[in-house]
């Protein structure tokens, strides 16, 4: 897989959540604190998002918000008054829950805000997304559970795609620049996609078309830690879900990410995680099949409105 899908695979869990809200007058909704990523959007009239620190934001038409980690937030009616209400406003309201005990850096990064204004012509997937899934909800029918899963993942992708491109368009530094980043995306892209290869720096350099020492430098200042880290740190990542989400034998797990015995992995799963393979699949036993229910949002028709 590529390194946004491998990045979103390793994150998620149990099933996404979504409705739609319509409010008019007088109205404030609070979201609290989550363990996971809840997303907000403007189908019509406008509305404000409040964070605990900074200003607020005016939220129109189109608009799409991700709160990449959970944070406490409210959404309210735009500067209207008792005595001047506003019209009515219509949101498309969900929530993604996400496993946090090893959060990739890509991830981490992300600030508490993501705000996609609606700008024509500009990420016509997400656009077409946002459309299909409110089409969904409004006029649900045969397999709708199905349809509305789906287009809640692709959602996550194509907000996160638009937020990477537009963070590389303005020349940001950080994962959307090394994503961005001919030489240093080529390289993440081969780690992701063999992560049981024996790689070196120079291998890795050659997938980059960069000598060993120009590609060394240029990840570790794009990635922030050198590739053979980030490449461990990856592989016992991958470990850890695999330990966690299926039966594989260590010995299968150990050489699914690149060590040639049992022991060998057992030993740098430890000094990652602080714990031995098999103690960790039996801590996390139980959380191969979290509930369904995402408690970011309140069903439709309730809330804190006021």
């Amino acid at each position: 897989m590529d390194v946004l899908s491998d990045v979103i695979a390793s994150l998620r869990s149990g099933r996404p959540f979504a409705n739609r809200e319509d409010r008019a007058g007088t109205w404030h909704t609070p979201f609290a604190p989550f363990a996971g990523a809840g997303f907000h959007i403007v189908l019509g009239g406008s509305c404000e998002l409040l964070m605990p620190a900074g200003p607020s934001l005016v939220l129109n038409i189109g608009d799409v918000v991700l709160t990449p980690h959970g944070t406490q937030h409210t959404l309210r009616d735009h500067g209207r008054t008792d005595a001047d209400p506003g019209g009515p406003t219509s949101l498309l309201c969900g929530a993604y829950r996400l496993d946090r005990t090893r959060s990739h850096p890509l991830l981490s990064a992300l600030p508490d805000v993501i705000h996609l204004r609606a700008q024509f012509g500009r990420h016509p997937a997400l656009r077409s997304a946002v459309s299909l899934l409110g089409d969904e909800l409004e006029d649900p029918g045969q397999g709708s559970s199905a349809a509305l899963s789906t287009l809640l993942d692709l959602l996550l992708v194509y907000i996160l795609r638009a937020w990477l491109k537009d963070e590389a368009d303005r020349g940001a530094p950080g994962w959307s620049a090394a994503l961005a980043d001919p030489a240093v995306g080529a390289a993440l892209g081969a780690m992701h996609e063999s992560p049981a290869r024996a790689w070196t720096v120079e291998d890795l350099g050659r997938q980059a078309n960069l000598s060993r020492a120009a590609f060394a430098r240029r990840f570790t200042a794009l990635v922030g830690e050198p590739p053979l880290t980030y490449l461990t740190w990856w592989r016992l990542s991958v470990a850890a879900r695999l330990l966690k989400e299926g039966d594989a034998s260590l010995e299968s797990v150990a050489q699914h990410v690149g060590y040639g015995s049992r022991y060998a992995f057992a030993n740098a799963f430890k000094r990652e995680h602080g714990i031995s393979p098999g103690r960790y699949r039996l801590t996390h036993a139980g959380e191969r099949h979290p509930g369904r229910r995402c408690p970011h949002h309140h069903p439709p028709g309730t809330g804190a409105a006021a």
